[in-house]
Protein backbone atom coordinates (compact mmCIF):
# COMPACT_ATOMS: atom_id res chain seq x y z
CA UNK A 1 0.00 0.00 0.00
CA UNK A 2 1.30 3.44 -0.99
CA UNK A 3 2.61 5.35 2.05
CA UNK A 4 0.61 8.42 0.99
CA UNK A 5 -2.60 6.43 1.07
CA UNK A 6 -1.79 4.92 4.45
CA UNK A 7 -1.41 8.50 5.64
CA UNK A 8 -4.90 9.20 4.23
CA UNK A 9 -6.25 6.31 6.33
CA UNK A 10 -4.79 7.80 9.47
CA UNK A 11 -5.79 11.41 8.74
CA UNK A 12 -9.32 10.86 7.45
CA UNK A 13 -10.66 7.67 9.02
CA UNK A 14 -11.09 8.67 12.64
CA UNK A 15 -11.98 5.08 13.50
CA UNK A 16 -8.43 3.94 12.57
CA UNK A 17 -7.07 4.06 16.17
CA UNK A 18 -10.02 1.94 17.29
CA UNK A 19 -9.32 -0.92 14.92
CA UNK A 20 -7.63 -4.12 16.04
CA UNK A 21 -4.55 -5.35 14.21
CA UNK A 22 -6.74 -7.86 12.36
CA UNK A 23 -9.24 -5.13 11.35
CA UNK A 24 -6.43 -2.87 10.11
CA UNK A 25 -5.14 -5.75 8.01
CA UNK A 26 -8.65 -6.38 6.66
CA UNK A 27 -9.03 -2.71 5.74
CA UNK A 28 -5.64 -2.60 4.04
CA UNK A 29 -6.20 -5.80 2.07
CA UNK A 30 -9.73 -4.72 1.10
CA UNK A 31 -8.60 -1.38 -0.33
CA UNK A 32 -7.03 -0.50 -3.62
CA UNK A 33 -5.77 2.51 -5.53
CA UNK A 34 -8.07 3.39 -8.43
CA UNK A 35 -7.75 5.82 -11.33
CA UNK A 36 -10.76 7.31 -13.10
CA UNK A 37 -10.11 9.24 -16.33
CA UNK A 38 -12.19 12.37 -16.86
CA UNK A 39 -15.69 11.42 -18.03
CA UNK A 40 -15.75 7.99 -16.35
CA UNK A 41 -19.05 6.82 -14.85
CA UNK A 42 -17.68 5.83 -11.46
CA UNK A 43 -20.94 4.80 -9.82
CA UNK A 44 -24.17 4.13 -11.69
CA UNK A 45 -26.90 4.46 -9.07
CA UNK A 46 -28.81 1.26 -8.29
CA UNK A 47 -26.52 -0.75 -10.60
CA UNK A 48 -23.48 -0.27 -8.37
CA UNK A 49 -22.18 -0.50 -4.84
CA UNK A 50 -18.47 0.03 -5.28
CA UNK A 51 -17.51 1.05 -1.75
CA UNK A 52 -16.06 4.07 0.04
CA UNK A 53 -13.92 6.47 -1.97
CA UNK A 54 -11.19 8.64 -0.45
CA UNK A 55 -9.88 11.10 -3.03
CA UNK A 56 -6.20 11.87 -3.35
CA UNK A 57 -6.58 14.17 -6.36
CA UNK A 58 -9.16 15.04 -8.99
CA UNK A 59 -12.87 15.74 -8.76
CA UNK A 60 -16.03 13.64 -8.66
CA UNK A 61 -19.56 14.90 -9.29
CA UNK A 62 -22.41 13.29 -7.36
CA UNK A 63 -25.83 13.73 -8.90
CA UNK A 64 -29.32 12.30 -9.05
CA UNK A 65 -31.42 11.72 -12.13
CA UNK A 66 -35.13 12.13 -12.84
CA UNK A 67 -37.19 9.58 -14.76
CA UNK A 68 -36.88 11.70 -17.91
CA UNK A 69 -33.09 11.78 -17.60
CA UNK A 70 -32.60 15.28 -16.16
CA UNK A 71 -29.57 15.50 -13.89
CA UNK A 72 -29.30 17.54 -10.69
CA UNK A 73 -25.82 17.89 -9.21
CA UNK A 74 -25.96 17.30 -5.44
CA UNK A 75 -22.35 18.01 -4.49
CA UNK A 76 -18.79 17.46 -5.64
CA UNK A 77 -15.82 15.73 -4.05
CA UNK A 78 -12.26 17.03 -4.19
CA UNK A 79 -8.87 15.96 -2.81
CA UNK A 80 -9.13 14.61 0.76
CA UNK A 81 -12.92 14.25 0.56
CA UNK A 82 -14.65 10.95 1.38
CA UNK A 83 -17.42 9.54 -0.81
CA UNK A 84 -19.64 7.39 1.37
CA UNK A 85 -22.86 7.22 -0.68
CA UNK A 86 -21.14 5.06 -3.30
CA UNK A 87 -21.31 2.44 -0.54
CA UNK A 88 -24.94 3.07 0.43
CA UNK A 89 -25.69 -0.64 0.11
CA UNK A 90 -23.69 -1.29 3.28
CA UNK A 91 -25.56 1.36 5.30
CA UNK A 92 -28.89 -0.03 6.46
CA UNK A 93 -31.98 2.13 5.78
CA UNK A 94 -30.07 4.39 3.36
CA UNK A 95 -31.75 3.84 0.01
CA UNK A 96 -31.12 7.15 -1.76
CA UNK A 97 -29.46 6.32 -5.07
CA UNK A 98 -26.86 8.63 -6.58
CA UNK A 99 -24.64 8.63 -9.64
CA UNK A 100 -20.96 9.56 -9.63
CA UNK A 101 -18.91 10.83 -12.58
CA UNK A 102 -15.27 11.87 -12.78
CA UNK A 103 -15.13 15.57 -13.70
CA UNK A 104 -11.32 15.46 -13.83
CA UNK A 105 -8.73 12.70 -13.98
CA UNK A 106 -9.08 11.30 -10.48
CA UNK A 107 -6.94 9.14 -8.21
CA UNK A 108 -8.54 7.68 -5.12
CA UNK A 109 -8.38 4.99 -2.50
CA UNK A 110 -11.32 2.60 -2.78
CA UNK A 111 -12.41 0.62 0.27
CA UNK A 112 -14.44 -2.22 -1.21
CA UNK A 113 -18.08 -2.41 -0.15
CA UNK A 114 -17.82 -5.88 1.36
CA UNK A 115 -14.77 -4.81 3.39
CA UNK A 116 -16.50 -1.75 4.79
CA UNK A 117 -19.61 -3.82 5.54
CA UNK A 118 -17.60 -6.39 7.49
CA UNK A 119 -15.78 -3.71 9.48
CA UNK A 120 -19.04 -1.83 10.12
CA UNK A 121 -20.80 -4.97 11.34
CA UNK A 122 -18.00 -5.78 13.76
CA UNK A 123 -16.90 -2.35 14.99
CA UNK A 124 -19.27 0.33 16.30
CA UNK A 125 -16.71 3.06 15.56
CA UNK A 126 -16.70 2.22 11.87
CA UNK A 127 -20.50 2.07 11.81
CA UNK A 128 -20.81 5.47 13.49
CA UNK A 129 -18.28 6.95 11.07
CA UNK A 130 -20.28 5.67 8.10
CA UNK A 131 -23.55 7.17 9.30
CA UNK A 132 -21.89 10.43 10.35
CA UNK A 133 -20.39 10.87 6.89
CA UNK A 134 -23.67 9.92 5.23
CA UNK A 135 -25.50 12.49 7.36
CA UNK A 136 -23.09 15.22 6.27
CA UNK A 137 -23.60 14.34 2.62
CA UNK A 138 -27.37 14.19 2.99
CA UNK A 139 -27.19 17.67 4.53
CA UNK A 140 -25.32 18.87 1.43
CA UNK A 141 -28.01 17.31 -0.74
CA UNK A 142 -30.85 18.93 1.20
CA UNK A 143 -29.18 22.33 0.85
CA UNK A 144 -28.94 21.84 -2.91
CA UNK A 145 -32.60 20.77 -3.08
CA UNK A 146 -33.62 23.83 -1.08
CA UNK A 147 -31.75 26.02 -3.55
CA UNK A 148 -33.41 24.38 -6.56
CA UNK A 149 -36.90 24.52 -5.06
CA UNK A 150 -36.98 27.82 -3.21
CA UNK A 151 -34.26 30.23 -4.39
CA UNK A 152 -34.35 32.36 -7.52
CA UNK A 153 -31.85 31.53 -10.25
CA UNK A 154 -29.92 34.80 -9.85
CA UNK A 155 -29.48 34.22 -6.13
CA UNK A 156 -28.37 30.63 -6.75
CA UNK A 157 -25.78 31.79 -9.28
CA UNK A 158 -24.42 34.37 -6.83
CA UNK A 159 -24.13 31.68 -4.14
CA UNK A 160 -22.45 29.31 -6.59
CA UNK A 161 -19.88 31.85 -7.74
CA UNK A 162 -19.01 32.86 -4.19
CA UNK A 163 -18.68 29.23 -3.07
CA UNK A 164 -16.49 28.36 -6.05
CA UNK A 165 -14.29 31.39 -5.43
CA UNK A 166 -13.87 30.47 -1.77
CA UNK A 167 -13.18 26.83 -2.64
CA UNK A 168 -10.48 27.77 -5.16
CA UNK A 169 -9.07 30.67 -3.16
CA UNK A 170 -9.24 32.91 -6.23
CA UNK A 171 -11.49 35.49 -7.85
CA UNK A 172 -11.57 33.58 -11.14
CA UNK A 173 -13.87 30.62 -11.78
CA UNK A 174 -12.73 28.53 -14.74
CA UNK A 175 -15.97 26.85 -15.77
CA UNK A 176 -18.12 27.02 -18.89
CA UNK A 177 -21.76 28.09 -18.76
CA UNK A 178 -22.75 24.50 -19.48
CA UNK A 179 -20.74 23.20 -16.52
CA UNK A 180 -22.21 25.83 -14.20
CA UNK A 181 -25.71 24.94 -15.36
CA UNK A 182 -25.08 21.26 -14.67
CA UNK A 183 -23.74 21.98 -11.20
CA UNK A 184 -26.67 24.31 -10.43
CA UNK A 185 -29.32 22.00 -11.87
CA UNK A 186 -30.64 24.51 -14.39
CA UNK A 187 -30.49 25.23 -18.14
CA UNK A 188 -27.41 26.65 -19.84
CA UNK A 189 -29.54 29.43 -21.35
CA UNK A 190 -30.51 30.55 -17.85
CA UNK A 191 -26.87 30.73 -16.78
CA UNK A 192 -25.84 32.60 -19.93
CA UNK A 193 -28.60 35.16 -19.43
CA UNK A 194 -27.68 35.73 -15.78
CA UNK A 195 -23.95 35.91 -16.51
CA UNK A 196 -24.69 38.60 -19.10
CA UNK A 197 -26.79 40.50 -16.54
CA UNK A 198 -24.12 40.20 -13.81
CA UNK A 199 -21.54 41.37 -16.32
CA UNK A 200 -23.63 44.41 -17.27
CA UNK A 201 -24.04 45.31 -13.61
CA UNK A 202 -20.27 45.24 -13.17
CA UNK A 203 -20.35 42.41 -10.62
CA UNK A 204 -18.30 40.04 -12.75
CA UNK A 205 -16.21 40.03 -15.92
CA UNK A 206 -16.95 37.17 -18.26
CA UNK A 207 -14.63 35.67 -20.87
CA UNK A 208 -14.56 32.31 -22.62
CA UNK A 209 -14.52 29.58 -19.97
CA UNK A 210 -13.78 32.04 -17.17
CA UNK A 211 -15.72 34.32 -14.82
CA UNK A 212 -13.87 36.84 -12.68
CA UNK A 213 -15.59 38.33 -9.62
CA UNK A 214 -15.31 42.12 -9.66
CA UNK A 215 -17.82 43.18 -7.00
CA UNK A 216 -17.89 40.55 -4.27
CA UNK A 217 -20.00 42.75 -1.99
CA UNK A 218 -22.81 42.98 -4.55
CA UNK A 219 -22.83 39.20 -5.05
CA UNK A 220 -22.83 38.67 -1.28
CA UNK A 221 -25.82 41.00 -0.91
CA UNK A 222 -27.69 39.11 -3.63
CA UNK A 223 -26.79 35.73 -2.13
CA UNK A 224 -28.37 36.91 1.11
Amino acid sequence: MDVDFMDLFIRHFDFWPHLSAEEKELLTEGSQIVHYPKGTHVHQGPLDCIGVLLLKKGQLRIYTMSEDGREVTLYRLFADDVGILSASCVLDSLTFEVYVDAEEDTEALLVKAQTFRKLSDGNINVRCYGYQMATCRLSDMLWKMQQVLFLSADRRLAIFLLEESEKNGAEEIHLTHEQIARYMGTAREVVSRLVKYFNQEGWIKNSRGCIRIINREALTDLAG
